[in-house]
This record gives C-alpha cells, sequence and structure tokens, in this order.
C-alpha cells in the first residue's frame, strides 16, 4: 500500500510541475474596446482588475480575468463634455449598468494545443450578470498573449439603438457588434 501511495504521490507532484500559473500584470495588460454606429465609431480602454491563467502540456487548461467596468474609458473625443457625456452614458443602464454590474469577467474554460504560438480558445463571458460562450484564437509570445474577441452586446441585454429592437433609428443606429482587442501580459 505504500508503494502505490508513493507512486501516487509522485505522479501528483509530476502533474503539478507540467501546470503553470501566470497571474496577469495589469499595469502592462491593455483591453481596447471598440464600438460602430452608422455615423463612426468610438473606441476606449477598460482595465482588469486581477486575472490568472494556467497552461499545462502547452493548452491553456483554465483562466479567469475580471474587468474593472468602472474604468471604461473613451479616447477619441478630445472635447471633455462630449466625452464624459459617452463615458456616463455606457456606464448607465442603457448600456452595461456598471453601478449594478461593475465587474465583467472572461473565464477560459479550455483551448487546442499551441502551434507557433498560436491557440484556439473556448471560454465564457459575462457582462450585467449575463453569461455566454465565446471562442477565439490567440497569440502567445513569451509571456504575451493576444486575441480579438467580436462581442454581440445585445445578447447581454445591452440593446440601447439596435436595430434588432427599435425602428426608424436612421443615422442613430449604433451596430450590435463591439470589439475587444486583447492583451494579456503575464508575470
Amino acid at each position: 500500500m505504500k508503494k502505490i501511495n508513493l507512486l501516487f504521490a509522485i505522479m501528483l507532484i509530476g502533474f503539478t510541475a507540467l501546470a503553470q500559473e501566470f497571474t496577469v500584470n495589469t499595469s502592462k495588460s491593455e483591453l481596447k474596446w471598440t464600438g460602430k454606429k452608422v455615423t463612426g465609431e468610438h473606441w476606449g480602454y477598460v482595465k482588469l482588475k486581477d486575472g490568472s491563467l494556467t497552461i499545462s502540456n502547452d493548452k491553456i487548461i483554465a483562466g479567469v480575468f475580471n474587468i474593472d467596468m468602472n474604468s471604461l474609458n473613451c479616447k477619441d473625443l478630445e472635447d471633455a463634455e462630449w466625452n464624459g457625456k459617452l463615458v456616463g452614458h455606457l456606464k448607465s443602464d442603457d448600456f452595461f449598468s456598471v453601478e449594478k454590474f461593475p465587474v465583467a469577467t472572461l473565464t477560459i474554460i479550455e483551448s487546442t494545443q499551441f502551434k507557433e504560438g498560436v491557440t484556439d480558445v473556448k471560454g465564457e463571458l459575462t457582462i450585467k450578470g449575463i453569461t455566454h460562450p465565446v471562442s477565439f484564437t490567440a497569440k502567445r509570445t513569451d509571456k504575451t498573449f493576444m486575441t480579438t474577441i467580436t462581442i454581440d452586446r445585445t445578447k447581454y441585454n445591452v440593446r440601447y439603438g439596435s436595430g434588432k429592437f427599435f425602428d426608424n433609428l436612421g443615422d442613430n443606429m449604433i451596430y450590435d457588434d463591439f470589439v475587444l482587442d486583447i492583451k494579456i501580459v503575464t508575470e
């Protein structure tokens, strides 16, 4: 019995040694959002509160990234008044209800093995307390991971200005998809 327990302990240590957990460096990581409307687009950043990533056998086997929705900003509007109005509107109940839902979460469930630094990832994205599956391709360079995720905001009850839900919007229509360009730097 002692031989079996010793063998099991050695195998467990060996498996644990293969798994690497990385902590996100939130000050070096970037999440850039871009939203488009009929007459143009707006873009800005939102910050990570924290995050971690676990890799085993050259696959991402787990990851959690908590996004601080209060940090949402706009970088394309230079006029402070209009910038403040847009950011306030995005944080309101018309869009992301930041007061009620201050954190959005991206959870990684699994990935394929990295090939030439690239992997296909499956996960779940939670916005406004609503969770949906997401899949995307990620690229790794050393301890930096980059991807672009296109998100249909209406799946998360963000319907303001959507042509799916409102008629006769004309030039006021906002496209349902927005894009997150993500750069995660780990330690």
